[in-house]
């Protein structure tokens, strides 16, 4: 059975988080980690901070959908107590996950994962397949208003995923043509890519890849219009960590 905590159990993600946990037969649901979700009746037990959890509770593995502002704190109090993590927020460079997975011990891991949608990894995968044929590429992601972080991680590790696959930086034409006051118009250079982040009611996740070359496109698009899209990954990620050690990145590294 394995023990599991989970960071931001009040909000709209980690509630879901534990409703799958609490359904799944080699889980166990120990305790939320909510500064609002302590001060409710939740029906389980909700520490309001990760130094409560840890003194008063023992779990195998935390999941983490916070905050960009919160996450770095927890890791860097569960990581050395030797908890696996298995982490959603986006808003961390791959620089400072590194640090922070630095601090486990040996066997003890840390797994990050932009997106936990199947379909979003395949779109990401897809789109290292074209990305050597095709001389331009775009990104275009679209999320719900109150999304914390723009660009998203998906969006971010997408234009890493383009850049690393084509072996050379774009000219992303267009650049230059950004009249004055309107800096940011051809969107935001990452490793080459210029990507483009969209904010509004109506949308849950969203995100297109264009690729272009002379008298051609090829548009990839990943829709996720529910937060259970995400619920199959996040399983797939507690049941994965224990077996690993270090610093795991994409949950393509468990779909094999």
């Amino acid at each position: 059975m394995i023990k599991v905590a989970v960071a931001g159990c009040a909000g709209r993600m980690g509630s879901t988080v534990v409703d799958v946990v609490n359904a799944a037969d080699d889980m166990e649901l120990v305790c939320g980690i909510d500064p609002y979700g302590a001060t409710q009746e939740l029906g389980y037990t909700v520490f309001a901070n990760i130094d409560d959890a840890l003194d008063q509770a023992a779990f195998d593995v935390l999941v983490d959908f916070t905050q960009p502002s919160v996450v770095e704190g927890t890791l860097r109090r569960a990581l050395p107590a030797g908890v696996d993590c298995v982490v959603g927020t986006t808003g961390l460079s791959t620089e400072k996950l590194q640090e922070l997975a630095a601090l486990a011990p040996d066997g003890t891991c840390l797994f990050f994962a932009p997106n936990f949608t199947t379909g979003a990894v395949l779109m990401m995968e897809f789109a290292k397949a074209a990305a050597p044929y095709f001389p331009e590429a775009e990104v275009i992601e679209m999320h719900h208003c109150n999304k914390k972080d723009a660009p998203s991680g998906t969006a971010t590790r997408t234009a890493q995923i383009i850049n690393e696959a084509r072996g050379r930086v774009s000219a992303a034409p267009g650049k230059e043509t950004e009249i004055e006051g309107a800096d940011g118009a051809r969107g935001a250079l990452i490793e080459g890519v210029p990507v483009h982040s969209v904010r509004s009611m109506g949308f849950v996740a969203s995100q297109e890849v264009i690729f272009g070359s002379m008298g051609q496109t090829l548009t990839i698009r990943h829709d996720s219009w529910d937060r259970g899209s995400y619920m199959p990954g996040v399983l797939l990620g507690i049941r994965n960590v224990g077996e690993r050690s270090g610093l795991i990145v994409g949950l393509e590294n468990f779909m094999d």
